[in-house]
């Protein structure tokens, strides 16, 4: 069962990023669909996130990004941090998720972070998700990640 990269897995095998590739357009092109199918009121169903999507945003959003040709961050089996890139996790306030950008102990992730969160912002936005930017502890920013309003 395809699982969108949250940024707490495991790297991908290089070997795999075709495959991963393939997995990614079919399901955002399902996605898709599934919207098509359940817009009341008819519109651009890229703009305006399913219900299903909207009690899932973490692995909704993960796929927003991975689609987006957004890099997820990784771990390894211990929960050490092994690659730099966006890591999803659930929002404080319901149907919301967060969106970090974090990498290994010394990596330069804090230095890219308004850069790259930047990027996820127009990748959300392109997929019915509104981000907002905060500063949070040690001048860290992240993003707040919710559905555009239909």
């Amino acid at each position: 069962m395809f699982e969108a990269a949250t940024g707490d897995g495991p790297p991908l095998p290089p070997a795999e990023a075709e495959q991963r590739s393939r997995e990614i357009r079919a399901a955002v092109d399902g996605l898709l669909q599934i919207r098509r199918l359940t817009l009341s009121e008819g519109g651009d169903p890229r703009t305006v996130p399913a219900d299903w999507e909207r009690r899932r945003p973490v692995h909704a959003v993960a796929l927003a990004l991975e689609s987006g040709g957004i890099t997820p961050s990784s771990v390894d089996a211990a929960g050490v941090r092994l690659s730099t890139g966006y890591r999803v996790r659930v929002g404080e306030r319901p149907d919301t998720a967060v969106v970090e950008w974090l990498g290994p102990s010394g990596a330069g992730a804090a230095q890219e972070e308004a850069e790259a969160l930047g990027a996820c912002v127009s990748v959300l936005a392109r997929l019915g998700w509104e981000a907002l930017l905060y500063k949070g502890p040690r001048g860290r920013r992240f993003l707040e990640v919710e559905p555009m309003a239909p």
